[in-house]
Order: C-alpha cells, then sequence, then structure tokens
C-alpha cells in the first residue's frame, strides 16, 4: 500500500505524479529555441537539428512495446523509479560532447521517456479513484505542458549565459525534485521492489479499475487491441496529435523569426504560449466532458486544433491568439484521448496494452514532424506548405477522433 493511500485520497502520490510530468516532455522541448545555436555549434541542417526534437518520439514509438513488458514485469513502482533515473542520465550525456553524445543521450532520455509515458496512466489507472481519474489526468498532462513553457522561456537565457550545453543540462534539475516527490510518494523500499504490484484490493486502493490479473483466465470479451476498430482509432488520433504538437513545438519559434522578425530570445519567449495554453486544455477537458460528454467536448479540442496551422497560413501576424487556441487543443487533445483509453479499458492489463498500442502507434507517426516539417521547409524555403503539412495530420486528429469517441462512448462502443 502506497503511503497516500492510506488516506482515502492518494495525495502524496498525485504530487509524485505530477512532479514526473515535468521530466517528461520539458527537456525534448528545451531543444526548439536554442535550435539555431546547436546547429551552427554541430553543423546541422534544419532535418538533422529536426532529430533532436523527433528522435525522443520515435524512442517513444519503438520502446513502448518493450516498456510494457518492463513494467508488466518489474512493477510499476520500480519501472517509474527506472524511467526517472534514465532521463537524468539521458540529459547529462547529451550535454557531454559533440554531436555524437547529443544524439546518444536524447536516445537514452527518449527510451526512458518512454517508460514513464506508459507507466503513468497505469499507477493513475491503480491508485486513483474512478471519479477523479480525469481530473488527475488533466493534472498530470498540464505538468507537462507546464515544464515545457517554463523551458521554452528560460532555456535561451541560460544558453545566453552558460552555453546551450549548460542550458540543457541545467533541466536535470527537474529530474532531482522529481525523484524526491516520488520516493517521498512511495517509499524508498517500494520504489526499488522488483515484481508486480498486488492487486489493488490488497493494497487498500479506493474504487480503483486496475488490478493484476496475471495468472486469472481472460475473459472471451476482452477485445484485441489491434482488431478493434475504436483502438485503432485512436491511435489514427493520437498520431495526428503527437504529429501536429511536436511539428509545431519543434518549428513555431522558428517561425515568429522568419515570418514575424522576433529576435531568437523574443520567439522562445513568444512560442511559450503554445505551453502555457495547455494548461486551460488539460485542466478544462475533463470538466467540460462531465458537462458536454467526451464526443462534443472532443469537437471543440478539434476545431481549436485546426485554426492553429491554418491561421498562422492566412494571418501570421496574429499568431498570438493562433498559439492560444492551438495550445488549448493541444493540452485538451492527449487529456482526451487518455480518457478515451481509460473509457475503452475492460482490465488493467487490457488498460496497459491499449495505451500501449495507442502511444506506439502515435508516436511513430509523430515522430517524423519535426524532421519532415524541416525537410519541407529545406525544399521550399517559406513555411506555407510545411504549415499545411501540419494542418492535414490536425485533420486526421479531428475526423478520426471523434469517430473514435462515438464508438467509445456509444451503446456498441466494443
Amino acid at each position: 500500500m502506497t503511503r497516500s493511500a492510506r488516506s482515502g485520497f492518494p495525495w502524496l502520490l498525485v504530487t509524485g505524479i505530477v512532479a514526473i510530468g515535468f521530466i517528461l516532455r520539458g527537456p525534448i522541448v528545451a531543444v526548439a529555441p536554442i535550435t539555431p545555436e546547436i546547429s551552427g555549434d554541430l553543423a546541422l541542417n534544419a532535418a538533422q537539428a529536426g532529430l533532436l526534437t523527433s528522435l525522443p518520439v520515435l524512442c517513444f514509438a519503438l520502446v513502448t512495446p518493450f516498456a510494457s513488458i518492463f513494467i508488466g514485469r518489474a512493477g510499476a513502482n520500480l519501472a517509474t523509479t527506472v524511467a526517472i533515473l534514465g532521463v537524468g542520465i539521458g540529459s547529462i550525456v547529451r550535454s557531454a560532447g559533440g554531436a555524437e553524445a547529443t544524439f546518444t543521450g536524447t536516445i537514452i532520455m527518449g527510451a526512458f521517456i518512454t517508460i514513464g509515458n506508459v507507466v503513468i496512466p497505469v499507477i493513475i489507472r491503480r491508485d486513483v479513484p474512478t471519479a477523479r481519474v480525469g481530473i488527475v489526468t488533466g493534472a498530470y498532462t498540464s505538468a507537462m505542458n507546464v515544464s515545457s513553457m517554463i523551458t521554452s522561456l528560460a532555456t535561451v537565457p541560460l544558453s545566453a549565459a552558460f552555453g546551450w550545453r549548460g542550458a540543457l543540462l541545467a533541466w536535470t534539475g527537474f529530474v532531482v525534485i522529481a525523484a524526491v516527490f516520488w520516493l517521498v510518494a512511495v517509499g524508498p523500499r517500494a520504489a526499488v521492489k522488483w515484481g508486480p504490484l498486488k492487486p489493488a484490493v490488497e493494497t487498500g486502493a479506493v474504487d480503483t479499475v486496475a488490478v493484476d490479473t496475471r495468472g486469472i483466465p481472460v475473459a472471451p470479451a476482452e477485445p484485441r487491441t489491434w482488431r478493434n476498430l475504436s483502438a485503432v482509432l485512436l491511435a489514427l488520433a493520437f498520431a495526428g496529435q503527437a504529429f501536429s504538437y511536436y511539428g509545431l513545438t519543434a518549428w513555431f519559434p522558428s517561425i515568429l523569426q522568419q515570418e514575424v522578425g522576433y529576435s531568437a530570445a523574443a520567439a522562445g519567449t513568444s512560442s511559450s504560449i503554445f505551453q502555457i495554453a495547455a494548461v486551460v486544455g488539460a485542466l478544462g477537458v475533463p470538466l467540460l466532458a462531465q458537462r458536454l460528454g467526451i464526443p462534443r467536448t472532443f469537437i471543440g479540442v478539434a476545431v481549436l486544433w485546426v485554426t492553429f496551422p491554418l491561421g498562422l497560413m492566412l494571418a501570421p501576424e496574429a499568431w498570438l491568439a493562433w498559439g492560444f487556441l492551438g495550445g488549448v487543443a493541444q493540452g485538451g487533445g492527449i487529456t482526451i484521448v487518455f480518457m478515451l483509453v481509460v473509457q475503452l479499458s475492460l482490465t488493467g492489463t487490457h488498460a496497459r496494452r491499449l495505451s500501449a498500442m495507442v502511444q506506439g502507434v502515435g508516436y511513430a507517426l509523430g515522430a517524423t514532424a519535426p524532421a519532415l516539417v524541416g525537410a519541407v521547409h529545406d525544399a521550399t524555403g517559406a513555411w506555407t506548405l510545411p504549415i499545411a503539412v501540419v494542418l492535414g495530420a490536425t485533420l486526421v486528429f479531428a475526423v478520426a477522433g471523434l469517430l473514435g469517441a462515438l464508438r467509445a462512448t456509444g451503446p456498441r462502443r466494443r
């Protein structure tokens, strides 16, 4: 039993989850505002520089199946501890030397962030009361966006003071904070104990739906994730979400520099609106879904997502409005997809497999965004066509996600 579960609501654990959320996106986003400095120092072209953002996302896709297996065998607590330590090691290696170290550290960091991506929803299902899953998921995704906002704002000044390597290394402070909060939440012994955790009914978790089903015959009614149309639609929706998010996160500062005429520092600071506004979407979507239902809420999120690239194409000078609306959409988008994964899940094991499938497919396609958008820009010398590529991804999110939401929440959702 985790310490926080004893009080009825796992406040300490939720605090640890939020702290971990700070290390699952911020270290990746930190590269975007200082891409010109890194590219100049390491002699990288735009597509190669885009790999510094897309490689972690590619890891999300490739490592997700292995992360799911590891979590099932090692247990969620130990897997989380390993994820935190691995992100720290990757961050240090990334800042240790030349291009080889930079790319190697990026891959290491991405692999261990993948474990965190998969395990945190499992922990939320295990220890958080069902009625609070939506708001805790929103708090978790908000933490990812807040850390992205902080890194977007502060990386350029840190780079000016300590160089780009020192700026990236500084964000290992988030890793230290996450480790401390996690150890306090579950205790040092539980944090490093190998083996599947006991079922929630034995650990004292309140109103939880996720149990360890190993050794228990699987009910025939449980669908195979790869043959379930609702799951496939959610995977496509998440792919559109991930592609749009990482494509715009990587290149929004450069767009502001070249289209609006901002300096690197001003562009990095201004582009943080995309991360700041995500908190509104992440926390607002669970509340709206309770009032309007998930399908109607999804429609609103989808409209806002499409508005961002469309607005940048038609009226780039109004970037502040488009960035804010897009930020709300990206924060709400990832939250609502995770809520739909929970909605579709029949058991804890099914939830882990479904989450791994949706994230694996989504991140596999999303990983191509920074390099692809950068390559299209290199080929055209302008930003209209690269932004149009992102627009296509938001439309995929809108169509596939709405169909998936209707199936997941309808009477024939299985």
